[in-house]
C-alpha cells in the first residue's frame, strides 16, 4: 500500500459536498465508502542484534515469507489477463528479485532481524528508484507493497490490501499499489477515487481493464468517513458526499440507460453519418485477444510483445517468440493486428538488453534504442514475427516504439519490409509528430502513444501525482501534436491511429476523430463505450468539438467545451 500521508482540507469541496478530480474511467455509481485495510505495522528502527546462532534460521524464515508473497501474487497473475497479469507478475518477480533478497539477507547475516532488514533494504531500493526519477517512480510503490506484504507475513499480520465489503461499495484512498488495484473484485468495489495518481499510471490502466469507474487527483477525500454514501461520477470527475437521493437516482438511471446501449454494441464502429472508425484493442497474449474479439474489437491496435521477454535472464529464442505471436494472430482470426516491437528499458528493464543503470531511464535506452546496443535483438524478433505470420497466414502491421528521427524510421522500415511485413512507427516523441510528413515517406502508418507523448511534450513524469494535470490527455499541446500527425497522414493518404489511454475515453475519442485520427485502440472493456459514443455524433460535430478543445487554454475547460458540442450532437 502506498503512502498514507494526510492531505490538508480540500479547497475543491463546495458547500454542496462535491469534490472534484480528473476523470479516468467513465461510469456513475452510488455506494457506501470503504477504505483500504489499515497500514501494516512496520518494526521500530531500533532492534536487538540477533545472535549468530539464530541468523541462519532467521534467513530461512525471511526466504519462506518472501516466497509465500511471491507465490500468492503469481497465482493471481496466472488467473488474470492483459496488464493486470503483467503487473501482478512484475510484483511477484520483485518479491523474488535477487538484488532485493540479497540486500535483506546481507543485513540478516549481520544480525539485523528479518523485519527490520526488509524495511531497510526496501528503503535502499526506494531511494535508488526515486533518484532515477521518470517512470521508475512506479517501482517505488511496488517495492513498498512487497515490503508490507513480507513484513505482514513475517509478523502474522493480515495481508495488506483492500477489504471485501458485503455490499457494493466505493473505495476512497490516497493511492493504491498496482497489485492492490489488480486484485479488486468489481462486484464488491464498484468505483474508485484517489487523492493521488495520474491518468496514465499503471493503476489507472488496470482500472480501465477492469472497467472500474475511476477519478484521480481528488482533494479532500480524507474528510469523507468510511460508511458515508457517495455518488461517484467518473464521467464528470466528481465525488458527491451524501448526495440528494432524487438527484442521485436520476443520474444512476441515465447511467443505466447508457449501459444498456453499450450492451447492444456489436460493431463495427462508425460515426452517426457513417464514417468508419475502427475501434481496436490493446492486448499482450492470445487469451487477451480472444477476450477482445468477444468484446467486439475490430482487431488489435497494440500488441505488446514484452511478455515474451520479461522476467528472463536470457533472450527468448525465435521459436519461443513465434509461438506467442502466432497465438495472437490466430485469436484475431483475420482481423488487423498491429504489433509493437520490444519496448524494453525505463520501467521495463531487461538483464540481457538494457543498461544496468541510467541517470534518466525515461530519456535513455528504451524502445527502438535498444537496437542500437544489439541490432540482432530486433532482427531476431522480426524473424519471429515473420515466421508466425507465415504459419498463420496473417499480415501483421509492425511498429517501433520511441522513434525520434526520420533515419530511425527509414532503417526500421527497411528491416520490416525485407521480411514482407507492413512497417509503421509509434509517435511518442514530439519530434516524430513534428516530422510526421517525412517519417511517412518511409512507413505505411503511424500510431500515436498518448501516454508517453504527453509526458515528453509537457516535460512531466506521467506517474507523478503532483503533475497529473500536466499529463492530462486533454492538454491542448498534446492535442496539437495529435492533429499535426493526423494531418500528415491525411496528406500522405496513410492511416494514423491512437493506442494510448486517451483512446479509451469515449468523449475524447470523438475529439481524436475530429482531429483526423483514423482508428482507436483501447483496453477491451472500453471498446463498446467508445464505439457506442461515436455512433451518436456526426464527423462534423467531432471536428467542432476538436476545435473547441484545441482553443482552450486548460484541459478542464477543453473537456467541458467539447462536451457541450457533443451533447448537442
Amino acid at each position: 500500500m502506498s503512502s498514507t500521508t494526510q492531505s490538508a482540507p480540500s479547497t475543491n469541496r463546495s458547500a454542496s459536498g462535491v469534490l472534484t478530480g480528473t476523470p479516468v474511467v467513465p461510469g456513475v455509481v452510488l455506494g457506501p465508502v470503504v477504505r483500504p485495510a489499515g497500514a501494516v505495522q512496520l518494526p521500530a528502527e531500533t532492534f536487538e542484534e540477533l545472535p549468530e546462532s539464530a541468523r541462519a534460521e532467521e534467513k530461512a524464515r525471511f526466504t519462506a515469507a518472501a516466497e509465500t508473497v511471491a507465490g500468492r501474487l503469481a497465482e493471481r497473475a496466472a488467473a488474470a489477463t492483459g496488464m493486470t497479469a503483467e503487473v501482478l507478475s512484475a510484483t511477484a518477480g520483485l518479491a523474488r528479485d535477487r538484488g532485493l533478497l540479497g540486500a535483506v539477507e546481507q543485513r540478516i547475516a549481520a544480525g539485523v532481524p528479518a523485519t527490520v532488514a526488509t524495511v531497510q533494504a526496501a528503503q535502499q531500493f526506494v531511494d535508488v528508484f526515486t533518484s532515477l526519477g521518470g517512470v521508475m517512480a512506479e517501482r517505488v510503490t511496488d517495492v513498498r507493497d512487497v515490503r508490507d506484504r513480507v513484513v505482514a507475513e513475517l509478523t502474522g499480520q493480515g495481508e495488506p490490501g483492500v477489504p471485501a465489503p458485503e455490499v457494493p461499495s466505493v473505495l476512497l484512498a490516497d493511492d493504491l499499489a498496482p497489485a492492490d488495484t489488480a486484485g479488486l473484485d468489481p462486484a464488491r468495489i464498484v468505483g474508485l477515487a484517489t487523492r493521488l495518481g495520474g491518468t496514465t499510471s499503471h493503476t489507472a490502466i488496470i482500472a480501465r481493464q477492469l472497467n472500474l469507474p475511476l477519478v484521480v487527483a481528488v482533494e479532500g477525500l480524507d474528510a469523507v468517513p468510511a460508511g458515508a454514501t457517495v455518488l461517484l461520477d467518473a464521467d464528470e470527475g466528481t465525488v458527491t458526499v451524501d448526495p440528494d437521493p432524487e438527484a442521485a437516482a436520476g443520474q444512476l438511471e441515465a447511467a443505466r440507460r447508457a449501459a444498456a446501449a453499450l450492451a447492444g454494441y456489436t460493431g463495427p464502429a462508425t460515426t452517426r453519418d457513417g464514417v468508419p472508425v475502427p475501434v481496436l484493442a490493446n492486448v499482450q497474449d492470445g487469451e487477451g485477444t480472444r477476450l477482445a474479439v468477444a468484446a467486439h474489437a475490430e482487431g488489435v491496435g497494440l500488441f505488446r510483445t514484452e511478455l515474451a521477454f520479461l522476467g528472463r535472464a536470457a533472450e527468448p529464442t525465435v521459436e519461443e517468440q513465434a509461438r506467442g505471436y502466432a497465438a495472437v494472430f490466430e485469436a484475431a482470426a483475420g482481423r488487423r493486428v498491429v504489433l509493437r516491437t520490444l519496448d524494453a528499458g525505463s520501467d521495463k528493464p531487461l538483464e540481457f538488453a538494457t543498461p544496468p543503470e541510467e541517470a534518466n531511464p525515461a530519456l535513455g535506452v528504451r524502445g527502438l534504442r535498444v537496437a542500437r546496443r544489439d541490432p540482432g535483438l530486433l532482427d531476431r524478433q522480426l524473424d519471429a514475427v515473420a515466421e508466425a505470420a507465415r504459419r498463420t497466414g496473417a499480415s501483421p502491421w509492425v511498429m517501433a516504439p520511441m522513434v525520434a528521427t526520420v533515419g530511425e524510421a527509414a532503417d526500421f522500415a527497411a528491416r520490416v519490409r525485407a521480411r514482407g511485413l507492413v512497417p509503421g512507427v509509434m509517435v511518442e516523441v514530439p519530434s516524430a509528430a513534428l516530422l510526421a510528413d517525412r517519417v511517412l515517406q518511409h512507413v505505411d502508418f503511424l500510431s500515436i502513444g498518448t501516454n508517453d507523448l504527453s509526458q515528453y511534450a509537457l516535460a512531466a513524469d506521467r506517474l507523478s501525482a503532483d503533475l497529473a494535470d500536466l499529463t492530462d490527455p486533454w492538454q491542448p499541446a498534446l492535442l496539437t501534436l495529435v492533429e499535426a500527425a493526423a494531418a500528415a497522414g491525411r496528406r500522405a493518404g496513410k492511416p494514423v491511429g491512437v493506442c494510448g489511454e486517451a483512446a479509451a475515453d469515449p468523449l475524447l475519442a470523438c475529439v481524436l476523430v475530429g482531429l483526423g485520427v483514423t482508428s482507436l485502440s483501447c483496453a477491451a472493456p472500453a471498446v463498446a463505450g467508445v464505439g457506442a459514443r461515436l455512433a451518436t455524433v456526426d464527423l462534423a460535430a467531432c471536428q467542432e468539438a476538436a476545435a473547441a478543445a484545441l482553443a482552450a487554454d486548460d484541459p478542464r475547460v477543453g473537456r467541458a467545451a467539447a462536451r457541450a458540442v457533443l451533447v448537442r450532437g
